[in-house]
Parts: C-alpha cells; sequence; structure tokens
C-alpha cells in the first residue's frame, strides 16, 4: 500500500487530488497581497514560487517575506520552490547558492516542503534532504521538460529515481505536441502507480493539450495538481473554483 504524506492537516496521497496555488508576486507588498487574497480561495497548498521574487538573492529578505506569507497563511500547508530557468523558472542563480537557499527555507521552520530539482548533484541533493528531514521539511523532487514528452520508460524512471534519492513526492511536468504524448504521460502515471510507487507522486502535462492530466489524477495516480487564482505559474493551470469543481465531479463518479 502507498503511503501518504500529511502536512498539517492535508493527507497527500489519498482521495482526490490536493489542489495547490502558487504565488508569484515580485515584490513583498505583492506577496502579502497575494497571501491575502488566497487566504478566500479554495485549495491545499500554496506553493511559493521564489523565482519570482525581486529579492530572491538576498537571503534576509527572503526570510523576511516567509515571515509575512507564514503570518498570513498560519495553517496552510507551504512549499518553498525556486524553479530554475532551465525548468521554466523565471530567473537563474547559481547552483551554490540554490541549494544555500533551499537549506535556509528548510530551517526556518516555516515552510512545510521544499522543491528540489532532479536533475542536480546526487550527494547534494541527498544531503539536502537529509537537513530538511531533520527540520520536519517534506521534500518534492522534481522534473521539467518544457520542450517535449519523454518516452513512458523515461518518465518512470525519473519518477523511481526521485524515490529511490529519498524525495517524499516525486513530481515530474512535460510538454505534449500532441494527444498520444498526454496519453503517454497518463499512462507511464498509472504504470508508475500500479508498480513502482510506494509513496504519493505528482505528474502533469502541460499547456492547453494537457489540461485533462490536471484533472483526471484520481484516476491515474497523480496526487497533487496546481491551478492558478490570479496568475499562472505554468501553462495550462486550470482556475481553482473551476478544477475543485471537476475534481469533486470525479470523485462522486469513482
Amino acid at each position: 500500500m502507498t503511503k501518504t504524506v500529511t502536512v498539517r492537516d492535508i493527507v497527500i496521497g489519498e482521495d482526490t487530488p490536493k489542489i495547490c496555488v502558487p504565488l508569484v508576486a515580485e515584490t513583498l507588498a505583492q506577496l502579502k497581497e497575494e497571501a491575502e487574497f488566497l487566504k478566500t480561495i479554495d485549495l491545499d497548498v500554496v506553493e511559493w514560487r521564489v523565482d519570482f521574487f525581486d529579492k530572491v538573492e538576498e537571503i534576509e529578505q527572503v526570510k523576511k517575506a516567509l515571515v509575512e506569507i507564514r503570518t498570513l497563511l498560519p495553517n496552510t500547508p507551504l512549499i518553498f520552490t525556486f524553479r530554475s530557468h532551465k525548468e521554466g523558472g523565471n530567473k537563474e542563480i547559481t547552483t551554490s547558492f540554490y541549494f544555500q537557499l533551499n537549506n535556509t527555507a528548510a530551517e526556518t521552520g516555516m515552510v512545510d516542503i521544499i522543491d528540489v530539482e532532479l536533475f542536480n548533484d546526487e550527494k547534494e541533493v541527498q544531503a539536502l534532504i537529509e537537513n530538511a528531514h531533520a527540520k520536519n521539511v517534506f521534500v518534492i523532487i522534481s522534473n521539467h521538460d518544457f520542450d517535449k514528452t519523454p518516452a513512458k520508460e523515461e518518465i518512470i524512471s525519473r519518477l523511481r529515481k526521485a524515490q529511490e534519492l529519498g524525495g517524499d513526492i516525486p513530481k515530474i511536468a512535460v510538454m505534449p505536441t500532441s494527444a498520444a504524448d498526454v496519453l503517454t504521460l497518463l499512462d507511464a502515471t498509472n504504470t508508475m502507480r500500479e508498480q513502482f510507487a510506494d509513496r504519493p507522486f505528482i505528474t502533469m502535462s502541460m499547456a492547453g493539450k494537457g489540461v485533462i492530466s490536471r484533472l483526471a489524477g484520481e484516476v491515474f495516480g497523480s496526487a497533487v495538481t496546481f491551478g492558478a487564482a490570479k496568475k499562472a505559474s505554468a501553462p495550462g493551470q486550470v482556475n481553482v473554483k473551476d478544477l475543485r469543481s471537476v475534481l469533486n465531479m470525479l470523485h462522486a463518479n469513482l
């Protein structure tokens, strides 16, 4: 039986996929306004996409912003994510600062999950996971391909690698160029669930063609889906209200 991940009172890996909404504001003032707005949204998890933050290269400013976010969203599970430019992020930083930033976030006690990209030095990833776990912080190990949809076997291989490294929630997002690509992602998701997964994982096919993958996670095995409140952080994210409605409809009929 696949284990679940419980973050605050949200159980990831059972029933309907949990809805995660990104914080993508650039300034501290805008972040506070956006976090205030998210209090009115029917969501399960918030992801701070810190690569959008204009002061991301100043550690003390990042910590200050985390205090503000946590004050406004005291009980909401919070993912801390710096998405690298090569995987669709808003800006680039050095690898050493990337790990410093994530270690610092884990050590603040204000985030529940950090997102670490799979294609980094394996020893550094494992050290970061150990540090996060020591602080009772969960780890998503992620991979994003904005160019294509890899073969089914490669999708599964990357998810399994994330699992083997010790990530609590493996994640992959891929870009479809055809309906067949979306089917490849869904087939890989189903096979991962049936044959290899021992923990929750996240998959999605991006852009308009891939929207079905954001809706049908409960059928195929993806445990979290990303919805948009004001501004999407990736192509194909659905409005949260519509997303919740469809997820509930599917769940009621399964």
